[in-house]
């Protein structure tokens, strides 16, 4: 199971002595603006797609009516 502290506490030392201590905030940040470039993404094509499959407030005209004003 990842995501469990104990695997990402062992995941973190293998980085730790794969890049070594000067590395590896650096490499933590590019993660993390990595993870937050991705949820902007994620965030702006879901506000996409309900803007486009909203549904008009007014509902459209019934045949009698568009009789009556056209």
């Amino acid at each position: 199971m990842l995501g469990s502290p104990v695997d990402i506490a062992l995941m973190c030392g293998v980085a730790l002595l794969v890049f070594g201590p000067k590395k590896f905030p650096e490499i933590g940040r590019a993660i993390g603006q990595g993870l937050g470039n991705f949820k902007k993404a994620l965030n702006d094509a879901q506000n996409e797609v309900k803007d486009a499959t909203k549904i008009d407030e007014k509902p459209p005209l019934i045949e009698e009516e568009k009789s009556k004003t056209g």
